[in-house]
């Protein structure tokens, strides 16, 4: 595997970590096929958490922009086939997940960045951290489903704002607008980090994941429809073995040992 990409395996989850420090973990075309891999390898080898976080000072810049200099190529770039190329393949895998996919933004997270950390199920980040909606300083627009992210997660004024001015938004703020889960003193956002990948991957995944595809369907059906998917899904997790220990573990005062079934 492309060391610019870190993956540590901790048996039921597996942490990944952006390894290009020099770069502020900025996307080149290796590093996308690595991050891509290694996700696809989490899902097919069972995981039940994956931890995303980010080597040296920084979470992710976004696009190595030297990949994409007008000035030295022969023709414009094709920045709509980045897009459909790397970034949409990825923001796609990582919400079809059937597990938890945690975030934990250690430093400036920017552009594609930004809207990476975005697409994951819970962020968390350093106090230190600020998101930054780079796109409009270079003329381009949101991507990687930020677009869709901002408005939903901080309705239309506040997205438009960010995305308009590229106003850095620091972690504290980011928190009490709900943009992210939670934001710990920088020297331990990585051991709660992983207390909560591990505390998920240990519990009811089959569940966790049903619950994670609810809430994201829940931005395009009716209620009505909902409520249907809703049953379905409760259906799905009564039938589950997790229901059963859960059950069983209330009932007899002990702790539940899940196993995602």
């Amino acid at each position: 595997m492309s060391d610019t990409i870190l993956v540590l395996d901790h048996g039921n989850w597996v942490e990944i970590t952006l390894n290009r420090p020099e770069k502020l973990n900025s996307f080149n075309d290796e590093m996308h096929h690595a991050l891509l891999d290694a996700f696809t390898t989490a899902r097919d080898s069972g995981a039940r958490a994956v931890l995303l976080t980010g080597a040296g000072r920084g979470f992710c810049a976004g696009q190595d922009l030297g990949d994409r200099d007008p000035s030295k190529l022969d023709t414009p770039p094709d920045l709509g086939a980045t897009v459909r190329t790397f970034y949409a393949p990825l923001v796609r895998l990582i919400r079809s997940l059937d597990f938890p996919v945690i975030c934990a933004v250690n430093g400036v997270a920017a552009g594609a960045g930004a809207n990476l950390a975005l697409a994951c199920d819970m962020v968390l980040a350093a106090e230190s951290a600020k998101f930054i909606q780079s796109f409009s300083k270079v003329g381009l627009i949101p991507d990687t489903g930020g677009s869709w992210h901002l408005p939903h997660l901080l309705g239309e004024a506040r997205a438009k704002g960010l995305a308009l001015t590229a106003q850095p938004l620091p972690a504290r703020q980011a928190e009490d607008w709900g943009l992210i889960w939670k934001v710990f003193p920088d020297d331990h956002l990585m051991s709660e980090a992983r207390t909560l990948a591990d505390q998920l991957a240990n519990g009811p995944t089959l569940g966790l994941g049903l619950t994670k595809q609810c809430i994201q369907m829940a931005a395009t059906t009716t209620l009505s429809d909902h409520l249907e998917i809703e049953a379905d899904a409760m259906k799905t997790c009564g039938e589950s073995e997790d229901y059963a220990e859960g059950v069983s573990s209330f009932l007899e005062k002990r702790p539940p040992v899940f196993v995602g079934k």
